[in-house]
């Protein structure tokens, strides 16, 4: 029998993390499992910006990123699963993998934007890269998908 105790959905606020945490959420309720829902803010260097304001611009991004997963709320305010938040800095697959490591978790449910094979090719998915060295499953949802969840 499987069981979950511990579900993960990675989120960038993007439509597919929306459609991966209706997912997460019907998961967690199904098991009784505890939702842990994590955001990665990359560091400003990451994203081609340099100067001295870096350190600012990092406490900005993560503000903004707290007020997004405080609006998440309204998806999972019937449901009676605990939920966990949590925001990182730094590379996204390394921070999610480490995540699941240390948090022991069983199932990681992540959305996938479905790029084409040459943008992969070239820039590498993080979604795909999470499927190859996490510690538990991994369950990708593109958007649009056939749904099996009920809103």
């Amino acid at each position: 029998m499987i069981q979950l105790q511990a579900v993960l959905v990675p989120t960038d606020f993007s439509q597919q993390s929306e459609k991966a945490l209706k997912y997460g959420m019907a998961f967690a309720d199904q098991f009784g499992s505890a939702l842990h829902l994590l955001h990665v803010v990359r560091r400003p260097t990451e994203l081609g910006f340099s100067g001295v304001r870096m350190e600012n611009l990092t406490e900005e991004l993560i503000k903004n990123a707290d007020q997004e997963m405080e609006t998440l709320h309204r998806h999972w305010a019937e449901y009676a699963f605990p939920v966990r938040k949590e925001i990182r800095v730094g590379n996204p697959m390394l921070e999610i993998i480490g995540y699941a490591r240390e948090k022991e978790i069983d199932l990681i449910v992540m959305g996938t934007h479905g790029h084409g094979v040459v943008a992969q090719a070239l820039m590498g998915s993080v979604a795909e890269k999470i499927v190859r060295k996490a510690p538990c499953p991994v369950l990708t949802v593109r958007h649009p998908e056939h749904e099996f969840v009920m809103p």
